[in-house]
């Protein structure tokens, strides 16, 4: 794939899957000359996570400004040797909520850094949904399906701008920092209409953001929606923009998991396809391996990338980066490609084969989804304080 395309003065290279990702951000990272920051919710103690680690501390002896943040649950099994070593290299390390003890079901503990982002030098960034991790799965002979976009050009302002004010509120949260507590005040930008956008849903000023620019694209479709998601529970008032497209004449197309990850997640979803397919919406079953992606083109022409599923726990309570790109030949490459994913790897989602399951699988969907509408209804309504 890796794909480049000028676009309103961005140079914007789509890349799939970390075969592609990996080693373009690998190379940024090895010619970066005056600062490198870095965001992901999983970085492994693998072969990726190793090198990725190694290119780091190489850049921070040279006396590059090297800024890892983590999250702290889902990066929560990176031995502190690591960290200890990066350290040693002059890389600065942070964690986006380090649990202490057991993990909750809190709302404040369930707030994760879900983005995927780099930005080396101020000048080049990666927004995208593929974490620091081995591509492959246990299992599988693919890798995850995902994407990532390397990015030049003015939107990258706005990417410095959300990364680097990240890292202070967390720097200020960690060390009480009163001055980085008044800058990070003074960073704080909202991203104007343009055709490459930086789109974040945050617990402050953006908490809709990511959702709204979906729904916005989706009432205006006139041909085609496709979206790809890995883990695809959306509520009423997106099922409804998804099922009104439809109604009007539009191809609405859903590409989302077809190998169980977790459990609760999965079949909560299928609970939904008899109402999307019942309305003329496609659904596609991914089967080579796990879907990671989360990206979307509306009638070929409008594209997201990034970091957001369109699930509650995304959607209301995770930090993510979208980048969303308004252009005929980008939105074109990556359609191509998910068309491709569809046809050979994935397995099409027949209504009248779907109306015939038996009574115990229709059981244990709708069990599923009460169960997680229940525990995600509790999440959204316990009141706990939004500070990062």
């Amino acid at each position: 794939m890796n794909s480049k395309h000028h676009i309103a003065g961005h140079t914007l290279t789509l890349l799939r899957n970390g075969e592609e990702y990996f080693p373009r951000l690998l190379a940024a990272i090895a010619a970066a000359k005056t600062s490198i920051y870095m965001e992901t919710y999983i970085y492994a103690a693998d072969h990726t996570g190793r090198l990725f680690s190694n290119a780091l501390q190489s850049a921070a002896r040279r006396g590059v400004v090297t800024r890892l943040l983590m999250d702290g649950f889902g990066s929560a099994d990176l031995p502190q040797q690591w960290i200890d070593e990066m350290n040693a290299a002059g890389v600065e390390v942070l964690w986006f909520r380090k649990e202490v003890g057991r993990f909750s079901l809190q709302r404040y503990h369930l707030r994760r850094l879900h983005r995927k982002l780099a930005l080396i030098d101020g000048h080049t960034a990666f927004v995208g949904g593929i974490n620091i991790t081995d591509d492959i799965s246990d299992g599988f002979k693919a890798p995850r399906l995902d994407y990532a976009v390397e990015v030049e050009g003015p939107v990258v302002h706005d990417i410095h701008v959300s990364m680097r004010r990240l890292w202070l509120l967390v720097a200020w949260t960690h060390f009480h920092r009163q001055g980085e507590r008044d800058k990070v005040r003074q960073l704080h930008r909202v991203n104007s209409q343009q055709q490459v956008l930086f789109v974040t849903r945050d617990s402050l000023r953006h908490r809709r953001d990511i959702e709204r620019a979906y729904l916005a694209a989706i009432a205006g479709a006139q041909r085609e929606i496709i979206i790809a998601n890995a883990y695809f529970l959306p509520g009423r008032k997106f099922r409804n923009a998804l099922i009104a497209a439809a109604k009007r004449g539009v191809r609405v197309v859903l590409f989302l998991q077809g190998k169980v990850e977790y459990r609760l997640q999965h079949y909560a979803t299928m609970a939904l396809y008899n109402e999307l397919l019942h309305s003329g919406i496609e659904i596609y079953a991914y089967q080579a391996s796990y879907m990671h992606a989360k990206v979307a083109v509306i009638d070929g022409q409008w594209a997201t990338v990034g970091s957001s599923n369109i699930d509650p726990f995304s959607l209301w309570l995770a930090r993510e980066a979208n980048l969303v790109v308004q252009d005929v030949a980008f939105a074109a490459s990556l359609q191509a490609d998910l068309l491709s994913e569809m046809q050979h790897r994935s397995q099409r989602v027949i209504p009248s084969v779907w109306r015939k399951l038996n009574v115990f699988n229709w059981l244990v969907m709708h069990v599923s989804y009460i169960l997680a509408r229940l525990l995600i209804g509790a999440l959204i309504n316990y009141r706990m304080r939004d500070d990062i």
